[in-house]
């Protein structure tokens, strides 16, 4: 009982650091997705089973999809040229890994914002010479990336608590007729 009880505080110490790490826009899901399965595969995957972590795969991956996309779709929502979609798609990924370099911590969620609008901004100009409309859509792909980043928080939080959740419920299933509370 003191392993079960060890591993699901195991368990719940690494969602918080892949909550953290998710923040900083770096694969912190998918290491509590990991944590997860390993957590699972250790009890002969009786205590989360695959159904829910196949469905905890899945917001995984749905949310990964959307924070990628998030800028490129709000630049396109305000109006954007083919070029300045692309342009923010990629500049957030490039401004990502730049920025990440100078300023360790925080240098890859500045960047991805800033290198989504600038890519965004770049896209336009490159069409039309407004340095309004090149502006506002470069604005807008940054509003975009900033509620793609939030719903990945988010998505993590709830693969951390679904995960937690399931532990402690299967925990609780198998050991709570012989556990005294008080």
């Amino acid at each position: 009982m003191i392993i079960d009880v060890t591993l699901i505080l195991l368990l719940a110490l690494v969602a918080m650091a892949g909550l953290g790490l998710a923040v900083l826009q770096l694969p912190g899901i998918w290491l509590i997705l990991a944590a997860g399965v390993a957590y699972d595969w250790y009890f002969d995957w009786s205590r989360i089973t695959w159904v829910w972590l196949l469905a905890l795969l899945g917001i995984a991956v749905a949310s990964e999809i959307f924070d990628a996309l998030a800028g490129a779709f709000a630049a396109r929502k305000a109006g954007a040229s083919k070029q300045a979609t692309i342009g923010a798609f990629v500049g957030g990924f490039v401004g990502m890994i730049v920025f990440s370099i100078p300023v360790p911590v925080l240098g890859t969620v500045v960047g991805g914002l800033l290198g989504c609008f600038c890519g965004a901004l770049i896209g336009e100009m490159s069409v039309r010479s407004d340095m309004a409309a090149g502006t506002k859509i470069g604005a807008y792909a940054m509003v975009g990336r900033t509620i793609g980043l939030v719903t990945k928080i988010g998505a993590a939080l709830a693969v951390a608590g679904g995960l937690l959740t399931l532990a402690a419920f299967g925990w609780w299933a198998e050991n709570g007729a012989r556990v005294k509370l008080w």
